[in-house]
Protein backbone atom coordinates (compact mmCIF):
# COMPACT_ATOMS: atom_id res chain seq x y z
CA UNK A 1 0.00 0.00 0.00
CA UNK A 2 1.19 3.54 -1.26
CA UNK A 3 2.37 5.45 2.05
CA UNK A 4 -0.33 8.08 3.26
CA UNK A 5 0.69 12.10 3.15
CA UNK A 6 -0.29 14.80 5.67
CA UNK A 7 -2.38 17.40 5.39
CA UNK A 8 -4.12 20.05 6.92
CA UNK A 9 -7.64 19.02 8.03
CA UNK A 10 -10.51 20.54 10.11
CA UNK A 11 -13.79 19.77 10.92
CA UNK A 12 -16.87 22.75 9.97
CA UNK A 13 -15.88 24.95 12.82
CA UNK A 14 -12.96 25.30 11.92
CA UNK A 15 -11.26 24.88 15.03
CA UNK A 16 -8.85 23.12 15.74
CA UNK A 17 -6.85 22.46 13.19
CA UNK A 18 -4.20 19.48 12.49
CA UNK A 19 -1.90 18.10 10.46
CA UNK A 20 -3.20 14.27 9.86
CA UNK A 21 -3.21 11.88 7.56
CA UNK A 22 -6.14 11.30 5.62
CA UNK A 23 -7.33 8.25 2.97
CA UNK A 24 -10.34 7.87 0.96
CA UNK A 25 -10.99 4.28 -1.48
CA UNK A 26 -14.11 2.90 -2.54
CA UNK A 27 -13.28 -0.51 -2.91
CA UNK A 28 -13.77 -2.57 -0.25
CA UNK A 29 -10.92 -4.69 -0.79
CA UNK A 30 -8.31 -1.71 -0.43
CA UNK A 31 -10.38 -0.49 2.80
CA UNK A 32 -10.17 -4.15 4.73
CA UNK A 33 -6.48 -3.43 3.65
CA UNK A 34 -5.99 -0.52 5.12
CA UNK A 35 -7.67 -1.06 8.34
CA UNK A 36 -5.35 -3.92 8.69
CA UNK A 37 -2.21 -1.72 8.01
CA UNK A 38 -3.14 0.94 10.10
CA UNK A 39 -3.87 2.43 13.76
CA UNK A 40 -5.73 4.85 15.48
CA UNK A 41 -8.13 5.49 12.81
CA UNK A 42 -11.41 7.37 12.56
CA UNK A 43 -14.34 7.66 9.72
CA UNK A 44 -14.49 10.92 8.37
CA UNK A 45 -17.48 12.17 6.18
CA UNK A 46 -18.12 15.32 5.30
CA UNK A 47 -16.43 17.75 7.99
CA UNK A 48 -19.57 19.06 8.92
CA UNK A 49 -19.02 18.19 12.74
CA UNK A 50 -18.15 20.22 14.59
CA UNK A 51 -14.87 20.19 16.97
CA UNK A 52 -12.36 16.89 16.75
CA UNK A 53 -15.17 14.07 16.61
CA UNK A 54 -13.89 12.75 13.57
CA UNK A 55 -10.27 13.45 13.30
CA UNK A 56 -7.37 11.13 14.25
CA UNK A 57 -3.70 10.11 13.49
CA UNK A 58 -5.29 8.38 10.50
CA UNK A 59 -8.14 9.59 8.80
CA UNK A 60 -10.18 7.41 6.40
CA UNK A 61 -12.76 9.98 4.30
CA UNK A 62 -15.78 8.21 3.07
CA UNK A 63 -16.35 10.73 0.35
CA UNK A 64 -15.60 8.01 -2.06
CA UNK A 65 -18.35 5.81 -0.97
CA UNK A 66 -21.22 7.82 -2.53
CA UNK A 67 -23.45 5.49 -4.45
CA UNK A 68 -27.22 4.05 -4.05
CA UNK A 69 -27.72 0.52 -3.73
CA UNK A 70 -31.42 0.54 -3.78
CA UNK A 71 -34.90 1.95 -3.75
CA UNK A 72 -38.09 0.40 -2.60
CA UNK A 73 -40.67 3.26 -4.08
CA UNK A 74 -43.64 0.83 -2.51
CA UNK A 75 -42.62 0.60 1.20
CA UNK A 76 -40.56 3.47 0.96
CA UNK A 77 -36.96 1.66 1.99
CA UNK A 78 -33.56 3.46 0.48
CA UNK A 79 -30.32 1.73 0.79
CA UNK A 80 -27.00 3.74 0.09
CA UNK A 81 -22.85 3.92 0.74
CA UNK A 82 -22.10 5.77 3.78
CA UNK A 83 -20.75 8.61 2.12
CA UNK A 84 -23.58 9.34 0.38
CA UNK A 85 -24.74 12.70 1.71
CA UNK A 86 -28.64 13.75 2.61
CA UNK A 87 -28.65 15.83 0.21
CA UNK A 88 -28.17 13.23 -2.25
CA UNK A 89 -30.96 11.48 -0.64
CA UNK A 90 -33.44 14.48 -0.46
CA UNK A 91 -32.72 14.57 -4.53
CA UNK A 92 -33.88 10.63 -5.07
CA UNK A 93 -36.66 10.63 -2.48
CA UNK A 94 -38.71 13.61 -2.89
CA UNK A 95 -40.02 13.92 -6.25
CA UNK A 96 -41.04 10.44 -5.42
CA UNK A 97 -43.42 11.68 -2.34
CA UNK A 98 -40.69 10.73 0.03
CA UNK A 99 -38.59 12.72 2.98
CA UNK A 100 -36.23 11.95 6.25
CA UNK A 101 -38.62 10.92 9.10
CA UNK A 102 -35.02 12.81 10.65
CA UNK A 103 -32.74 15.44 9.27
CA UNK A 104 -30.62 17.91 11.72
CA UNK A 105 -29.91 21.46 10.70
CA UNK A 106 -27.49 20.86 7.43
CA UNK A 107 -28.53 18.43 4.56
CA UNK A 108 -24.42 18.53 3.68
CA UNK A 109 -23.62 15.43 6.13
CA UNK A 110 -23.21 11.88 5.19
CA UNK A 111 -25.65 8.75 6.02
CA UNK A 112 -22.39 7.55 8.06
CA UNK A 113 -22.27 10.21 9.77
CA UNK A 114 -25.79 10.51 10.73
CA UNK A 115 -25.61 7.41 12.28
CA UNK A 116 -22.35 7.57 14.14
CA UNK A 117 -23.75 10.96 15.85
CA UNK A 118 -27.46 9.88 15.95
CA UNK A 119 -28.54 13.05 14.49
CA UNK A 120 -31.91 14.74 15.75
CA UNK A 121 -34.19 17.32 14.74
CA UNK A 122 -36.76 19.43 15.28
CA UNK A 123 -38.97 16.70 15.94
CA UNK A 124 -37.42 14.46 18.69
CA UNK A 125 -40.20 14.59 20.71
CA UNK A 126 -42.29 12.99 18.50
CA UNK A 127 -40.31 11.15 16.22
CA UNK A 128 -36.78 10.49 17.93
CA UNK A 129 -33.38 9.90 16.84
CA UNK A 130 -32.28 8.76 12.60
CA UNK A 131 -31.58 5.27 14.69
CA UNK A 132 -35.11 4.80 15.29
CA UNK A 133 -35.27 4.33 11.26
CA UNK A 134 -31.92 2.38 10.68
CA UNK A 135 -32.91 -0.93 9.49
CA UNK A 136 -29.36 -2.47 8.93
CA UNK A 137 -25.87 -1.37 8.31
CA UNK A 138 -22.65 -2.86 7.32
CA UNK A 139 -19.80 -2.12 9.60
CA UNK A 140 -16.11 -3.14 8.31
CA UNK A 141 -14.75 -3.67 12.54
CA UNK A 142 -11.07 -3.59 13.62
CA UNK A 143 -10.08 -7.31 12.33
CA UNK A 144 -11.02 -6.02 8.96
CA UNK A 145 -14.42 -8.32 9.06
CA UNK A 146 -17.89 -6.79 7.21
CA UNK A 147 -20.55 -7.33 9.85
CA UNK A 148 -24.42 -6.81 8.75
CA UNK A 149 -25.59 -5.27 11.95
CA UNK A 150 -29.10 -4.65 12.88
CA UNK A 151 -31.58 -5.18 15.97
CA UNK A 152 -31.60 -8.39 15.25
CA UNK A 153 -28.21 -9.91 13.30
CA UNK A 154 -24.91 -8.42 15.49
CA UNK A 155 -27.46 -6.20 17.75
CA UNK A 156 -24.36 -6.06 20.26
CA UNK A 157 -22.94 -4.10 17.46
CA UNK A 158 -25.49 -2.37 15.94
CA UNK A 159 -26.52 -0.60 19.55
CA UNK A 160 -22.79 0.25 20.04
CA UNK A 161 -22.29 1.86 16.58
CA UNK A 162 -25.37 4.10 17.22
CA UNK A 163 -24.25 7.41 18.48
CA UNK A 164 -21.15 5.35 18.68
CA UNK A 165 -19.03 8.15 16.74
CA UNK A 166 -17.43 6.05 14.72
CA UNK A 167 -15.18 4.58 17.68
CA UNK A 168 -16.85 0.43 16.82
CA UNK A 169 -15.20 0.71 13.37
CA UNK A 170 -16.25 2.45 9.97
CA UNK A 171 -19.73 2.11 8.54
CA UNK A 172 -19.61 1.31 5.10
CA UNK A 173 -23.44 1.33 3.49
CA UNK A 174 -27.23 1.29 5.54
CA UNK A 175 -30.50 1.12 4.53
CA UNK A 176 -33.49 2.92 6.16
CA UNK A 177 -37.03 3.50 6.08
CA UNK A 178 -38.78 7.24 4.71
CA UNK A 179 -41.67 9.21 5.70
CA UNK A 180 -44.14 9.58 3.04
CA UNK A 181 -45.03 13.38 1.75
CA UNK A 182 -47.45 14.84 -0.42
CA UNK A 183 -45.83 18.16 -0.47
CA UNK A 184 -42.22 19.70 -0.47
CA UNK A 185 -43.98 22.51 1.63
CA UNK A 186 -44.22 22.99 5.26
CA UNK A 187 -47.27 24.45 6.90
CA UNK A 188 -45.58 26.68 9.68
CA UNK A 189 -46.76 28.53 12.52
CA UNK A 190 -43.94 31.29 13.89
CA UNK A 191 -44.84 32.63 16.99
CA UNK A 192 -42.68 35.43 19.33
CA UNK A 193 -42.08 35.47 22.83
CA UNK A 194 -41.22 38.03 25.08
CA UNK A 195 -38.93 35.87 27.41
CA UNK A 196 -38.34 32.33 28.68
CA UNK A 197 -41.34 31.78 30.43
CA UNK A 198 -43.47 32.84 27.44
CA UNK A 199 -41.32 30.39 25.43
CA UNK A 200 -41.18 27.67 27.35
CA UNK A 201 -45.04 27.89 27.74
CA UNK A 202 -45.47 27.70 23.52
CA UNK A 203 -43.37 24.17 23.68
CA UNK A 204 -45.74 22.93 26.57
CA UNK A 205 -48.75 23.86 24.13
CA UNK A 206 -46.69 22.81 20.94
CA UNK A 207 -46.34 19.41 21.86
CA UNK A 208 -48.61 17.68 19.19
CA UNK A 209 -46.80 19.29 16.65
CA UNK A 210 -44.35 17.09 14.73
CA UNK A 211 -41.84 20.06 14.51
CA UNK A 212 -40.89 22.37 16.86
CA UNK A 213 -37.87 24.74 17.00
CA UNK A 214 -37.15 27.97 18.59
CA UNK A 215 -34.15 31.08 17.73
CA UNK A 216 -33.07 32.62 21.19
CA UNK A 217 -31.74 36.08 21.34
CA UNK A 218 -28.66 34.95 23.71
CA UNK A 219 -27.97 38.56 24.75
CA UNK A 220 -30.91 39.41 26.47
CA UNK A 221 -31.29 40.31 30.54
CA UNK A 222 -34.10 40.33 33.26
CA UNK A 223 -37.53 40.72 31.60
CA UNK A 224 -36.67 40.19 28.27
CA UNK A 225 -34.21 36.87 28.68
CA UNK A 226 -34.61 34.51 26.92
CA UNK A 227 -37.06 36.43 24.00
CA UNK A 228 -37.30 34.46 21.25
CA UNK A 229 -39.17 33.01 18.07
CA UNK A 230 -40.70 29.96 17.89
CA UNK A 231 -41.18 27.89 14.55
CA UNK A 232 -43.83 24.94 14.39
CA UNK A 233 -44.51 22.93 11.94
CA UNK A 234 -45.91 20.34 10.03
CA UNK A 235 -45.65 18.83 6.65
CA UNK A 236 -48.42 20.30 4.03
CA UNK A 237 -50.94 18.06 2.72
CA UNK A 238 -51.64 19.04 -1.02
CA UNK A 239 -55.27 20.27 -0.28
CA UNK A 240 -54.02 22.33 2.25
CA UNK A 241 -51.75 24.37 -0.12
CA UNK A 242 -52.65 28.00 -1.63
CA UNK A 243 -54.11 26.82 -5.65
CA UNK A 244 -50.72 27.79 -7.51
CA UNK A 245 -48.75 25.34 -5.36
CA UNK A 246 -50.93 22.59 -5.88
CA UNK A 247 -50.17 22.99 -9.25
CA UNK A 248 -46.24 21.04 -8.50
CA UNK A 249 -46.39 20.15 -5.08
CA UNK A 250 -43.17 18.18 -5.04
CA UNK A 251 -41.34 20.84 -6.59
CA UNK A 252 -37.68 20.96 -5.58
CA UNK A 253 -36.20 24.31 -5.17
CA UNK A 254 -33.20 25.28 -7.37
CA UNK A 255 -31.04 28.44 -7.49
CA UNK A 256 -27.94 30.04 -7.13
CA UNK A 257 -26.45 29.47 -3.86
CA UNK A 258 -24.30 32.75 -2.65
CA UNK A 259 -21.38 31.93 -1.18
CA UNK A 260 -19.22 33.83 1.37
CA UNK A 261 -15.84 33.99 -0.24
CA UNK A 262 -13.34 34.27 1.82
CA UNK A 263 -12.42 34.33 6.00
CA UNK A 264 -14.38 37.31 7.48
CA UNK A 265 -11.25 39.94 9.88
CA UNK A 266 -11.54 39.19 13.44
CA UNK A 267 -12.87 42.20 14.05
CA UNK A 268 -16.42 41.86 11.84
CA UNK A 269 -18.11 39.50 14.33
CA UNK A 270 -18.38 41.22 17.84
CA UNK A 271 -20.53 41.69 20.64
CA UNK A 272 -21.80 44.71 18.69
CA UNK A 273 -22.65 43.12 15.34
CA UNK A 274 -24.09 40.17 17.47
CA UNK A 275 -26.66 42.40 18.87
CA UNK A 276 -27.52 44.42 16.09
CA UNK A 277 -28.32 40.38 13.95
CA UNK A 278 -30.54 39.95 16.74
CA UNK A 279 -32.65 43.05 17.30
CA UNK A 280 -33.40 42.53 13.30
CA UNK A 281 -33.92 39.14 13.34
CA UNK A 282 -36.22 39.50 16.33
CA UNK A 283 -38.16 42.36 14.88
CA UNK A 284 -37.92 41.33 11.02
CA UNK A 285 -41.19 39.23 12.01
CA UNK A 286 -43.51 42.68 12.87
CA UNK A 287 -46.66 40.37 13.70
CA UNK A 288 -47.04 38.36 16.80
CA UNK A 289 -47.90 35.40 15.51
CA UNK A 290 -47.28 34.53 11.49
CA UNK A 291 -49.28 31.27 9.95
CA UNK A 292 -47.56 30.47 5.93
CA UNK A 293 -46.26 28.07 3.61
CA UNK A 294 -42.50 27.98 3.14
CA UNK A 295 -40.37 25.18 1.45
CA UNK A 296 -38.68 22.42 3.79
CA UNK A 297 -35.11 23.91 2.49
CA UNK A 298 -36.38 27.25 4.09
CA UNK A 299 -37.57 25.29 7.18
CA UNK A 300 -34.84 22.64 7.66
CA UNK A 301 -31.56 23.82 6.32
CA UNK A 302 -31.58 27.73 6.52
CA UNK A 303 -27.94 27.92 7.08
CA UNK A 304 -27.63 25.77 4.12
CA UNK A 305 -28.38 28.30 1.67
CA UNK A 306 -25.16 30.20 2.06
CA UNK A 307 -21.87 28.12 1.09
CA UNK A 308 -19.25 28.19 3.16
CA UNK A 309 -21.55 30.42 6.17
CA UNK A 310 -18.89 29.39 8.93
CA UNK A 311 -16.36 31.95 7.53
CA UNK A 312 -17.85 34.65 9.00
CA UNK A 313 -16.43 33.72 12.22
CA UNK A 314 -12.75 34.22 10.68
CA UNK A 315 -9.83 32.18 10.28
CA UNK A 316 -9.82 31.07 14.12
CA UNK A 317 -13.04 29.44 13.78
CA UNK A 318 -15.08 28.90 16.19
CA UNK A 319 -17.08 26.06 18.49
CA UNK A 320 -20.97 25.09 18.08
CA UNK A 321 -21.42 24.48 22.20
CA UNK A 322 -24.47 21.99 22.41
CA UNK A 323 -26.27 20.52 26.02
CA UNK A 324 -29.27 19.09 27.21
CA UNK A 325 -30.77 19.75 30.71
CA UNK A 326 -33.74 17.30 31.82
CA UNK A 327 -37.01 18.25 31.51
CA UNK A 328 -37.95 18.78 34.75
CA UNK A 329 -35.08 21.21 35.85
CA UNK A 330 -35.06 22.83 31.64
CA UNK A 331 -36.21 26.25 32.82
CA UNK A 332 -34.26 27.07 35.34
CA UNK A 333 -31.50 25.58 33.57
CA UNK A 334 -31.74 27.65 30.73
CA UNK A 335 -32.06 30.80 32.50
CA UNK A 336 -28.38 30.24 34.15
CA UNK A 337 -27.06 29.17 31.02
CA UNK A 338 -28.79 32.46 29.63
CA UNK A 339 -27.75 35.03 32.07
CA UNK A 340 -23.72 33.27 32.21
CA UNK A 341 -23.96 34.26 28.13
CA UNK A 342 -25.44 37.62 28.39
CA UNK A 343 -23.21 38.30 31.56
CA UNK A 344 -20.11 36.59 28.88
CA UNK A 345 -21.04 39.39 26.58
CA UNK A 346 -19.79 36.63 24.65
CA UNK A 347 -23.11 36.08 22.37
CA UNK A 348 -23.71 33.23 20.14
CA UNK A 349 -24.51 34.47 16.53
CA UNK A 350 -27.06 31.50 16.25
CA UNK A 351 -28.85 30.22 19.52
CA UNK A 352 -31.01 27.58 18.70
CA UNK A 353 -33.67 25.82 21.52
CA UNK A 354 -35.58 22.67 21.25
CA UNK A 355 -37.55 19.64 23.14
CA UNK A 356 -36.11 15.84 23.37
CA UNK A 357 -39.09 13.37 24.11
CA UNK A 358 -37.87 10.42 25.53
CA UNK A 359 -34.61 8.80 25.01
CA UNK A 360 -34.46 4.62 23.68
CA UNK A 361 -32.94 3.15 26.32
CA UNK A 362 -31.91 0.64 23.58
CA UNK A 363 -29.70 3.30 21.40
CA UNK A 364 -27.30 4.03 25.00
CA UNK A 365 -24.67 5.94 22.94
CA UNK A 366 -27.52 8.36 22.00
CA UNK A 367 -26.73 12.11 23.19
CA UNK A 368 -30.29 12.81 23.80
CA UNK A 369 -32.43 12.55 27.16
CA UNK A 370 -36.07 13.90 28.12
CA UNK A 371 -35.23 17.36 27.91
CA UNK A 372 -34.48 21.09 26.74
CA UNK A 373 -31.65 21.25 24.51
CA UNK A 374 -29.72 24.43 23.80
CA UNK A 375 -27.09 24.89 20.84
CA UNK A 376 -25.28 27.67 20.76
CA UNK A 377 -22.21 29.61 17.92
CA UNK A 378 -19.44 30.84 19.73
CA UNK A 379 -16.28 32.60 18.24
CA UNK A 380 -12.88 30.94 19.35
CA UNK A 381 -11.25 33.87 21.51
CA UNK A 382 -8.99 34.34 24.44
CA UNK A 383 -12.47 34.74 26.61
CA UNK A 384 -14.11 30.94 25.23
CA UNK A 385 -12.60 28.31 27.77
CA UNK A 386 -13.76 30.54 30.77
CA UNK A 387 -17.32 30.63 29.11
CA UNK A 388 -17.21 26.73 28.36
CA UNK A 389 -16.01 25.96 31.80
CA UNK A 390 -19.11 28.09 33.85
CA UNK A 391 -21.15 26.47 31.30
CA UNK A 392 -20.02 22.83 31.55
CA UNK A 393 -20.54 23.37 35.70
CA UNK A 394 -24.26 24.47 34.97
CA UNK A 395 -24.98 21.65 32.72
CA UNK A 396 -23.40 19.10 35.38
CA UNK A 397 -25.45 20.77 38.25
CA UNK A 398 -28.47 20.04 36.47
CA UNK A 399 -27.87 16.43 35.41
CA UNK A 400 -27.51 17.07 31.72
CA UNK A 401 -24.76 16.22 29.06
CA UNK A 402 -22.90 17.91 25.95
CA UNK A 403 -23.44 16.56 22.87
CA UNK A 404 -20.19 14.42 21.42
CA UNK A 405 -20.28 15.86 17.59
CA UNK A 406 -20.05 19.10 19.13
CA UNK A 407 -17.49 19.07 21.15
CA UNK A 408 -14.32 20.05 21.18
CA UNK A 409 -13.29 21.53 25.07
CA UNK A 410 -15.88 20.45 27.53
CA UNK A 411 -15.16 18.57 30.68
CA UNK A 412 -14.52 14.55 30.47
CA UNK A 413 -17.70 13.95 32.95
CA UNK A 414 -19.65 15.42 30.79
CA UNK A 415 -18.79 13.97 27.59
CA UNK A 416 -17.33 10.07 28.54
CA UNK A 417 -21.14 8.62 28.23
CA UNK A 418 -20.24 6.00 25.19
CA UNK A 419 -20.13 2.47 25.80
CA UNK A 420 -18.40 -0.44 24.34
CA UNK A 421 -17.01 1.54 21.92
CA UNK A 422 -13.23 0.34 23.27
CA UNK A 423 -11.11 -1.12 20.74
CA UNK A 424 -7.34 -0.61 19.55
CA UNK A 425 -8.05 0.17 15.88
CA UNK A 426 -10.42 3.29 15.95
CA UNK A 427 -9.68 6.06 17.83
CA UNK A 428 -10.40 9.67 17.73
CA UNK A 429 -8.41 12.57 19.02
CA UNK A 430 -11.90 13.77 20.88
CA UNK A 431 -11.47 9.73 22.54
CA UNK A 432 -7.57 10.74 23.66
CA UNK A 433 -8.62 14.15 24.93
CA UNK A 434 -11.37 12.65 27.09
CA UNK A 435 -9.45 10.07 28.42
CA UNK A 436 -6.23 12.06 28.86
CA UNK A 437 -7.68 15.15 30.96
Amino acid sequence: MKPDYKQTVTNWGNFPVVEKEMKSEDSSAKIIEYVRNHHEIIARGNGRCYGDASLSENIFSTKRLNKFISFDRLNGIIECESGVLLSDVLEVIVPQGYFLFVTPGTKFITVGGAIASDVHGKNHHAEGCFSEYVIEFNLLNEKGEILTCSKIENADKYWASIGGMGLTGIILSAKFKLKNIESTYIRQESIKAENLDEIFKLFDESESWTYNVAWIDCLQKDQKLGRSIMMRGEHAFKHELPKKLQENPLKMQKGIQPSIPFYFPNFVLNNLTVKLFNLLYYFKQSKKEVKNFIHYEQFFYPLDIVNDWNRIYGKKGFIQYQMVIPKEKGKEGMKKILETIAKSGNGSFLAVLKLFGKDNPEAYNSFPMEGYTLALDFKVNSKLKKLVTQLDAIVEEFGGRIYLSKDSMSKPSLTNYLQNVQNSKFVSMQQKRIQNN
